[in-house]
């Protein structure tokens, strides 16, 4: 409770500044959630999954390996589900499937995640404009005050400006890492994709002699 109760009392001393730090904040830990969360259930395991796409497809069992993508459906198995679909025609046919499946999963796997250096930007700026307020705050009401309570002013304005100044940092670093965590996540998810659908392709390519086209 102390802790909690220390943070209240710079948050109140912060002044007007914080409120936009602390909205900041709050985006900042909502679109990290749930990205994070999205992440994590779009992330398979490509070796696993390739595994048995190829036990499937080099049995010539299409129809097993579109059940492998649907009974476990993530961007990169709906992505290969729609070429998969289309084994008995041609391989541009294949590729332009699954290019426009990847069309509709990919912005999925990106968005919202270029909002946290925004967000973060924003929390720096925002304690900087607090920070000044204070400063104007401090100097105008010790300019007005007599001697004995000018420190006093000076103290209370210098106190909520460096409020706004470590809220508006602090903020702004939570918002920078959970970017580079969620960025790098997200690459190796579209890193994943790619190499997956490159060697579903190849496979395709190779066996489709051998496949059985799926009952509709």
């Amino acid at each position: 409770m102390g802790i909690l109760q220390a943070i209240a009392d710079a948050f109140h001393d912060g002044g007007f500044g914080m409120w936009p730090i602390l909205a900041s904040s709050m985006f900042i830990i909502a679109i990290t959630v749930e990205r994070a969360v999205f992440l994590f259930k779009a992330s398979v395991d490509k070796d696993k999954l390739l595994a048995l796409l190829k036990s499937q497809v080099m049995s010539g069992n299409v129809q097993g390996a579109i059940k492998v993508c649907s009974g476990n459906p993530t961007p990169i198995t709906r992505i290969v589900q729609a070429g998969l679909m289309k084994f008995n025609k041609s391989d541009a046919e294949v590729q332009a499937a699954m290019d426009e499946s990847a069309l509709r999963e990919l912005p999925k796997i990106n968005t919202r995640t270029p909002y946290l250096a925004m967000l973060a930007n924003f929390a720096v700026m925002a304690g900087l404009f607090g920070t000044i307020i204070g400063m104007i705050k401090s100097f105008g009401a010790a300019a007005g005050a007599d001697a004995s309570s000018k420190a006093a002013e000076l103290a209370s304005g210098i106190s909520e400006a460096l409020n706004c100044t470590a809220f508006g940092i602090l903020t702004s670093l939570v918002g920078l890492l959970c970017f580079s965590l969620l960025t790098g996540k997200t690459t190796k998810v579209t890193d994943d994709i790619n190499e997956v659908t490159v060697q579903v392709v190849n496979l395709v390519t190779t066996h489709r002699g051998q496949m059985q086209q799926p009952t509709s």
